[in-house]
């Protein structure tokens, strides 16, 4: 609630307790605390976000009861590793802020019934800094536009919706070189940030935030320090070469405080156990 703010997004963080070797470890199994169900189907297909298989599969094993009717964006539970103990917690609907996709021209988009929630809390990364780790420090920020229409809508192993959206907008999806790919990928990208816009709701696009990233970068230089960022990470997933940030080079070196990426929690000898103890 606090980092919706009412659709003036706030970026947020609570970090726990640091690792240590013998003492008991707190981690929030879930990518992000907002997510959706990633069913597995008897065809082979996924309902849902393919992104969140395994998560949804250890979900349901504790016990967890998803929608009679199963669909594309079922809200998951919080599953948190406490020490010898993990539990699930469902995230109350009405604390979740979400937004309908629809685009001004294209009404087939609004058939396809899409919504997004609005606040991204990445939740499974390890704050480092320097002296110490910890394992749980959940922080929030703000969509960029791309981050939803171009790779969770969008690539092939995540949501995989232009082909039909394609077929919607009356493309020939047979032909590539007409690259129907690339205008259903940016009508997707517009119905994102109307959407968002529409609803008064907090996000960016990827050539104001490619500027802004530049702007930050010529402070920082006049105040004698270095910025490192790994450029595919600050390269759009569109329109690449049309953005600044492209042409320029970073040191990718990590340096602390930062957050680095960890191995997932059930994969690790400790959530193993932990999941062995519980028959899952």
């Amino acid at each position: 609630r606090k980092a919706t703010n009412g659709g003036k997004i706030v970026p947020v963080m609570t970090v726990f307790r640091e690792w240590l070797p013998d003492e008991p470890e707190i981690r929030i199994w879930n990518h992000q605390l907002i997510r959706y169900a990633g069913y597995e189907t008897t065809n082979g297909k996924t309902l849902g976000d393919p992104m969140n298989v395994e998560i949804t599969r250890l979900a349901l094993r504790l016990g967890w009861q998803p929608p009679s009717k199963q669909g594309h964006f079922d809200l998951l539970p919080i599953i948190i590793q406490s020490g010898e103990t993990i539990q699930y917690y469902e995230l109350p609907r009405h604390e979740v802020h979400e937004v309908k996709i629809r685009h001004p021209k294209y009404p087939c988009i609004e058939q396809m019934e899409l919504k997004w929630h609005t606040v991204p809390v990445v939740s499974d990364m390890i704050f480092a800094t320097g002296s110490a780790l910890h394992p749980c420090a959940p922080f929030s920020g703000y969509y960029l536009g791309t981050e939803i229409g171009a790779r969770n809508f969008g690539d092939p192993n995540r949501y995989d919706l232009l082909p039909e959206l394609a077929r919607r907008l009356g493309l020939d999806t047979t032909n590539r070189r007409n690259l129907w790919k690339d205008h259903a990928l940016v009508i997707l990208n517009e119905a994102i940030l109307w959407s968002f816009d529409n609803e008064g709701v907090g996000i960016a696009d990827h050539h104001g935030a490619s500027d802004d990233f530049l702007h930050f970068c010529e402070q920082e230089t006049k105040a004698g320090r270095e910025v490192r960022a790994e450029w595919s990470w600050i390269v759009p997933p569109i329109s690449g070469s049309a953005t600044s940030v492209f042409h320029k080079r970073y040191n990718e070196s990590a340096i602390y405080p930062n957050f680095l990426l960890q191995v997932a929690a059930w994969e690790t000898k400790r959530g193993q156990k932990l999941l062995a103890s519980q028959g899952i």
